[in-house]
């Protein structure tokens, strides 16, 4: 394996959404190694003196992330469908990801909510629908429990933390070598980043 990239996301963030769908076979044509990590985007925002996306604090902003999404989305072949509310409260879905991290599933069941929340334009705060996500990513309910532990609630802040320290100030962001980069748009730059630093 060559070099190694971390990547941040947030489940309410459509355009991690993109990234998340694709990491995995991109970093893996270029032999980069990928460490998935949730955080939560409020104490970000928060920390900017926001309380609520971006996309909903600048409507025109938002219009044209929506009509991006769509267009990258067929362009991909992605199913795209904009849920409601947004954004949405992926608190428990990032608990479940630390969980399903301790069963080396995190890609599967991030990519399962994803499919869920942008592609079918389900409410991914239900648990119904979180359960259907642990099953489609090979994952047993009882991880509903797990996720609920104080051990994974402090790990989540402490990974939100982190995010912060790194410089993080959006979804979806990757670091690799002390650098920072930002968007589905510098997936690419970051990989090849990672593997130019392995040599």
């Amino acid at each position: 394996m060559g070099g190694k990239i971390t990547f941040w996301f947030e489940f309410a963030s459509t355009y991690s959404y993109l990234s998340a769908m694709r990491i995995g076979q991109e970093a893996a044509r270029r032999g980069i190694g990928v460490t998935w990590k949730p955080f939560l985007l409020g104490p970000v925002f928060a920390a900017q003196g926001w309380t609520t996306s971006p996309f909903n604090l600048y409507p025109a902003k938002g219009r044209y992330m929506w009509r991006d999404m769509e267009r990258i989305c067929a362009a991909r072949g992605l199913p795209f469908r904009r849920p409601a509310p947004f954004p949405q409260n992926g608190l428990q879905a990032a608990r479940l990801a630390l969980a399903a991290a301790e069963c080396s599933k995190t890609e599967a069941f991030a990519q399962a909510v994803y499919r869920a929340q942008f592609g079918e334009g389900a409410d991914i705060s239900s648990k119904a629908v979180l359960r259907g996500c642990l099953h489609s990513a090979g994952l047993d309910e009882e991880l509903m429990q797990r996720a609920k532990t104080p051990e994974i609630k402090a790990a989540l802040r402490a990974q939100t933390d982190a995010a912060m320290a790194a410089g993080v100030f959006g979804a979806p962001s990757f670091t690799c070598g002390g650098e920072l980069f930002w968007g589905d748009d510098r997936l690419e730059q970051a990989l090849n980043f990672a593997a130019q630093t392995a040599i």
